[in-house]
Order: structure tokens, then sequence, then C-alpha cells
């Protein structure tokens, strides 16, 4: 078995996905040290692998991104020996995750009844677009569709707008995180039990999910919420303003923070003005107060205006570009930068683990595989002999590079 460290140390997952919900959750085992084996089809690979714009030393920067730490198999499910070695697999693994339109795998004889059979404590996470129950559970998904449906684009961008997408797959990227936690779940019913299970999770719940603040205002009121641009829905001021060189963001969530973003911005006398009094009154009169602050706030620089709410105890933060973030000098402290070294790509840099643990250390060590890197030693690990390799590989069942 692959040696890793992590607290996942030791647990073996078969990740059989493409593109970003299921590669994000075998991400995140594979970086709390998880074995994960990426197994792809022959014809390609992870569709990712296609997004060639942009991309370095001819590989798709996207498909390096989303599938660091992870061994790659390529194999042909569509074929009987395929699908027998996936099964031989199985048994020797305790996770299985995958991404496809619901029912896919039952119908290449892969659901998760056949691979309890040969497992019965086999994790199985499926992540599809609606989930495995309800009217819609064939139906494929997509983070556009999914934001759409679970309300997310009607509450983004600016009011009188048309929708807007959110900037990130955010549907995509939290459907992988619960599936992950679900996994992590369903790893201590089994250490306590010895039973494996289903993990269903979908990109149209990770949607919903993102909707706590505005689901409430609606059971609430019955009123669904609109798009507020940067402000926030319930406090204010609690949103972007410009400044002389780009954008803060302010948060005045409470009344002592709004107290003393009145005396950063040299306006004690908001405090008494009754426009403005409670959160109530300026949630009233937004429109008139993000006018006024905007006003003071565009005489100074984003840095002038952070070190003045800084040492008056204010939350604030500039708008950063992406390659600002990325570059930051917290960013990099905290280890959300890594560097790797790919055989076809060369140097080459990723987001690390999100998660810090203090006794046993994530690992960020590993680029993304070639499709079919690993598949030699994968193979071996599962007792096939070298004959029986060359044999798969010459009839098409599994490739290498």
């Amino acid at each position: 078995m692959n040696k890793t460290t992590g607290p996942l140390a030791g647990l073996r997952v078969l990740e059989v996905t493409q593109i970003m919900s299921g590669p994000t959750c075998g991400l995140l085992l594979a970086d709390m040290g998880a074995d994960v084996i990426k197994i792809e089809k022959l014809q390609g690979g992870d569709d990712a692998r296609g997004y060639r714009d942009p991309q370095v030393g001819g590989v798709s920067a996207p498909f390096m991104m989303m599938n660091r730490n992870k061994r790659g198999l390529a194999l042909d499910l569509k074929s009987a020996k395929g699908r027998a070695l996936l099964l031989k697999m199985v048994k020797g693994a305790d996770v299985l995750v995958e991404n496809f339109r619901g029912g896919t795998m039952d119908k290449l004889g892969l659901g998760y009844e056949a691979l309890k059979a040969a497992n019965p404590g086999l994790i199985y996470c499926a992540i599809t677009g609606y989930g495995r129950t309800g009217p819609y559970a064939d139906k494929g998904g997509f983070d556009l569709i999914a934001q759409g449906f679970a309300g997310l684009m009607s509450i983004t961008g600016e009011a009188g707008r048309p929708p807007a997408k959110s900037g990130s797959a955010v549907s995509d990227m939290n459907a992988g995180i619960l599936g992950a936690l679900g996994i992590l779940a369903a790893y201590i019913h089994k250490l306590k039990t010895g039973e494996g299970q289903v993990v269903d999770t979908s990109l149209s719940d990770a949607a919903l999910q993102q909707t706590y603040w505005h689901a409430a205002v609606w059971f609430a009121t019955q009123k669904s919420p609109e798009p507020t641009g940067s402000a926030h829905i319930l406090t204010a001021p609690y949103q972007a303003f410009e400044a002389s060189d780009g954008w803060i963001n302010i948060g005045g969530a409470n009344q002592a923070n709004w107290e003393r973003i009145c005396d950063v911005l040299g306006h004690p006398d908001w405090k008494c003005d009754a426009r403005f009094a409670t959160n109530r009154d300026r949630m009233a009169n937004l429109a008139v107060l993000v006018d006024l602050m905007n006003a003071v706030v565009r005489t100074r620089t984003r840095a002038e205006w952070q070190a003045a709410f800084d040492a008056a105890g204010v939350p604030a933060g500039p708008v950063h570009t992406i390659g600002e973030a990325l570059s930051h000098p917290q960013t990099l402290a905290r280890g959300m930068v890594v560097e790797l070294d790919h055989p076809q790509a060369g140097a080459t840099r990723a987001i690390g683990c999100p998660i810090h643990f203090s006794a046993s250390p994530d690992r960020s060590s590993t680029p993304a595989p070639l499709l079919g890197q690993h598949t030699r030693e994968v193979l071996r690990e599962f007792d096939l002999p070298e004959a029986e390799i060359d044999a798969l590989v010459a009839e098409g069942v599994v490739a290498e590079p």
C-alpha cells in the first residue's frame, strides 16, 4: 500500500470521478493522508484533462489543481475484464467515490449492491446532480444548473441586474466537501460496527445548504430575498466600499463596531442620526448610508483605511484579486500555496490543504498523475502478476502513459 502521512493514513479510496465535485472530495481525503487511487477512462481520462486553456507544458492547469496527491490508474469499465478488475480492487478498498449521473454505475453492474457483495464494509459515496432519491434522481448535474435550481443565482449580484452565478463553482466544490465529510462520518460508524454504507449527496443539496441565512428569511416571512451585491441581508454596514485605489470590506455587524466606524470615518454625529441609530434603521436607510460612507472612504487608500480600522478594532479587509490573495504573506504563511514538480509540466503551484493538524500533518507533496501513471504499481499491490498486467495492457483493459 502507498505510504502516506496524515490523519487518514491507511485509508484506501478508489476515486471514479471527474471534473470537480468528485475530485474535490478525493483531493481533501488525499491531503489528509488517504491513499486515493484515481481511476480514469482510457479514452482521454478525466474530462478536465481536456481543459487546455490554460495549460502548463501541455498539461491542463485545472486538472493539475484538482488531482494532486493521488495515484492514477487508467481502466476501461465498459469491458468485462475492466469491471472484474474494479471488483477485485473494491475488496481491498475502504471507500469508493463516484460522481456519475444517477444509475450509471448500476448499468455497469458496479452499483452499491454489487460492490457491497464484494466488500460488505465498503463506504460508497455517490455525488450526483440531485441525489439518489426524488423525481430528479436520474437527471445529470452541473454547477451552473444547481446554482439556479437552489436559488443561489437569484441572490447573487446587484439589485435590478440579471441573475448572476457565483464566480466560484460553489455547488461542485461544496458537494465534494460534503462528500468527504460524509465519508469520514461513515468511516467512524464502520470503525464502531464494521458496517459500510452509502453516502449520498448532490450538487443541488450542496447549493441549497449555502442559503442558510436566506432560507431563514423565507421560512420566517415567505418572502424570497433579492440580491444585495456585497451587502449583508441582515446587518449594516457590512459590505465593500470604494477606496481611492480599490475596494475594502468594512464589517459593522454589531452596534459597537458601527460606533467605532463612525469615529474612524470622522463622523461621530452619525451615531445620533435617527436614520442610522440602530441596525434596523441602518438597513432601512442603507442606500443613503452607503453613499455617505463611500464619499469618505474614497478619500484614502485601502492600506490607510486598513491601518485605521485595525487600530480601532473594526473588522475590515481589502477586496483582493486572485493574484493578490494567492501572494499575500498570510496565505503563504498558512501553507495555502504549495510547490510541486510535475513530470511533464515541470515546476507548478497549487492551493494547499485548508485543514491543519498538530499531531498528524497533512501532505501536499505529489503532483497530479499522468493518465495511467500508476497503473502497474497499483495493480501489483492488488496481487496481479506482471504477465497478467502485460496482458491487460495489450488488450486495452488498462493503460500506462
